[in-house]
């Protein structure tokens, strides 16, 4: 087991979900992105380095039937089949490092909030790109959220790589259309804040 894969089976072995600074209630930003699309509820819909975050259980709640969570733990996918209870079974769960997924099918839309950011070399960067990058539909639909320019340094006892609207546009510009971005700043369990960059993106037809 690579030391990153270890790192996060040992985080979601220790935390409950209220330990973690991104814990949020109801994902309301991400939501507010997705309704953006209308998306039919056939979508093949991707919540990537999801964790135990409720994105999905919007999802459910929203009436998605093809919900996919990818996760590089383990034990944050167990912990999300707990929560659920009989409801996982609608939900294809991926337990893999993004940098080496290979997906089997194409997605309308990716969802990641805060996996990205922990990507700090340029091959995983590159890696991520490339995957998003066959996993869209052309014209399916992407959503990213790091933390921002401002934003903390560091995650979980982790180095992330911060990004501001141009760093991020220029990462996925040569395939995908950027529609929206901003600024949020998310307030932690713990009464402090982090700002946040998200950014959706368009991918583009293939020519």
């Amino acid at each position: 087991m690579s030391d990153t894969k270890q790192h996060w089976e040992n985080v979601f072995a220790t935390k409950a979900e209220t330990d973690f600074s991104w814990f949020q209630p109801y994902p309301k930003t991400s939501v507010e992105f997705l309704e953006l699309f209308n998306l039919p509820l056939t979508a093949n819909i991707i919540d990537v380095g999801g964790g135990d975050s409720h994105f999905i259980d919007a999802l459910l709640e929203k009436g998605y039937q093809n919900i996919y969570l990818l996760d590089i733990s383990a034990n944050a996918i167990e912990r999300v089949k707990k929560r659920l209870g009989e409801t996982a079974n609608k939900i294809h769960f991926i337990h893999s490092d993004v940098t080496e997924f290979k997906p089997e099918i194409k997605f309308d839309f990716w969802h990641d909030r805060a996996a990205f950011h922990f990507l700090t070399t340029e091959t995983q960067i590159e890696k991520y790109v490339s995957i998003a990058e066959q996993a869209i539909h052309p014209n399916g639909y992407f959503v990213l959220g790091t933390f921002a320019e401002t934003g903390p340094k560091k995650c979980s006892g982790l180095e992330i790589k911060q990004y501001n609207e141009a760093s991020m546009n220029a990462r996925f510009e040569k395939c995908f259309e950027r529609i929206r971005c901003i600024e949020e700043t998310h307030e932690t369990p713990f009464n402090t804040t982090q700002q946040f960059l998200f950014c959706s993106f368009k991918r583009k037809s293939i020519s």
